[in-house]
């Protein structure tokens, strides 16, 4: 039994490699309870297992779904305190609404993740080997292709850090029998008995009869999920060129290049778009009505397609990834525009300014000052002889659909006086420099 503890000594070593800040992801269980032993012993002998002094933090994740909740919090702390471990516990909110209370608390605990690692520490969390079965199965179950079968690695890119799962090649068998023979106390969630989650179905009445039949299963399932990475690493290699060509600056996709790719081709560059933004991955029907409702719209359309938190646009023969804007139209600000403006929806902030900025003239004294959004009918502009129709002037100055509603727009009484950051009216133009004012936008949320 020895032998096999300092394996997993030796193993949780490897994995952490050189770096030094850990946080712990720790739930109080079995599994997360084995792992911050194991790197308390590890930071104790440091060196020669790890070159360097480890600097361990632990965190707990308070979901409030269970009426033990705050036990579970304490039991944690007064571990950490015993094993002098810095702790911290974070209280989330689940937002239910698309994916159910698994994918919600999932979410809630990572993004809590994200929020308290802090410079050059890594994030270490204790999944095991059958829950790398059950992933795979739950994606079989989702009709996953090789991305979703290639379950959890053992180690990726986080928040600008790296997630690392040590444990993934060891069995929950095998962790009970480090626990009892170290002589660990751990906490028990009942939920864990609640087969209506689909987790929990599975690991309650599938994966005990799999092991009777198979007892090697949890083990071919993870070769099958490392094999589905290799696959899509290759995958990854092998369209890397093409993606350089056809992602621009801005981070959109030009579509022209894809209209002779085969399907297959085409959604796998589409896949790799989107993962580059960090965006779950479309179903395969989600990818044809993007190509199909979006890219191949007809030419006067403005189509956008809903995928999670975001919009899909087209703009210039360019797929472009947007987020879901607040609704903006209506809203009229009052303004005293010698003043500083705050705008809504994390657009930033309007001041007048001795630089920068464009220069409107003075509004009279019987001239009420306001920002609005949005605007329909023709518009004269500085430096042109004709007035153009306002949808046919944000086109010829390259303004995309979604932006459009998004300049604010300053109103003397109702005269249109400028598109801050865009346009001058030949209402709102200065005649001299000495009666004019300097307007500036401080640019907050616009997602140019």
């Amino acid at each position: 039994m020895a032998s096999t503890h300092d394996f997993l000594l030796t193993t949780l070593a490897e994995h952490l490699g050189q770096h030094q800040k850990v946080l712990l992801g720790f739930s109080g269980g079995l599994d997360s309870t084995v792992l911050l032993h194991l790197l308390v012993r590890l930071r104790a002998q440091s060196p020669p297992l790890h070159d360097r002094q480890i600097a361990l933090r632990a965190i707990h994740i308070h979901h409030g779904l269970n009426s033990n909740a705050d036990l579970w919090v304490e039991h944690c702390r007064q571990v950490c305190t015993d094993w002098q471990v810095e702790f911290r516990t974070e209280k989330v909110k689940l937002d239910i609404r698309q994916n159910g209370v698994e994918a919600a608390a999932r979410h809630a605990r990572y993004r809590a993740f994200q929020h308290e690692l802090q410079q050059d520490e890594i994030l270490i969390t204790a999944q095991h080997l059958d829950d790398q079965a059950e992933t795979f199965l739950l994606a079989l179950k989702r009709g996953s292709g090789p991305a979703g079968l290639s379950a959890m690695p053992s180690r990726m890119s986080f928040a600008g850090t790296t997630l690392i799962r040590p444990l993934l090649n060891v069995s929950r068998v095998e962790l009970e029998a480090y626990a009892q023979a170290q002589r660990l106390q751990w906490v028990e969630d009942d939920s864990n008995q609640d087969d209506r989650y689909d987790r929990n179905f599975l690991r309650l009445n599938i994966m005990p009869l799999l092991h009777q039949r198979w007892p090697h299963f949890p083990h071919a399932v993870s070769r099958s999920a490392s094999l589905c990475a290799e696959q899509e690493q290759l995958l990854d290699e092998l369209l890397q060129a093409s993606l350089d060509v056809l992602i621009t600056t801005e981070g959109s996709i030009s579509i022209p290049p894809l209209v002779n790719s085969s399907e297959a081709k085409r959604n796998a560059l589409l896949r790799r778009w989107l993962n580059r933004s960090g965006i779950k991955m479309p179903t395969r029907e989600q990818l044809q009505r993007i190509w199909s409702e979006v890219a191949l719209a007809r030419q006067d359309a403005e189509p956008r397609f809903r995928l999670g938190q975001e919009d899909i646009r087209r703009y210039r023969q360019q797929l472009w990834l947007v987020p879901q804007y607040q609704n903006l139209a209506g809203i009229i600000l009052e303004w005293n525009i010698q003043q500083v403006l705050m705008l809504p929806d994390g657009l930033g902030k309007l001041s007048p300014s001795k630089k920068g900025g464009i220069r409107v003239r003075m509004p009279n004294d019987n001239e009420q000052v306001t920002i609005r959004f949005g605007v329909q009918g023709n518009i004269r502009i500085v430096g042109r002889q004709h007035s153009r129709h306002s949808k046919k002037l944000w086109q010829e100055l390259g303004v995309a659909p979604w932006l459009r509603e998004r300049i604010p727009l300053l109103y003397y009484n109702e005269k249109l006086i400028a598109a801050l950051g865009t346009f001058i009216t030949q209402e709102g133009q200065c005649l001299s420099d000495d009666e004019g004012i300097s307007v500036q936008w401080q640019k907050g949320n616009l997602h140019m």
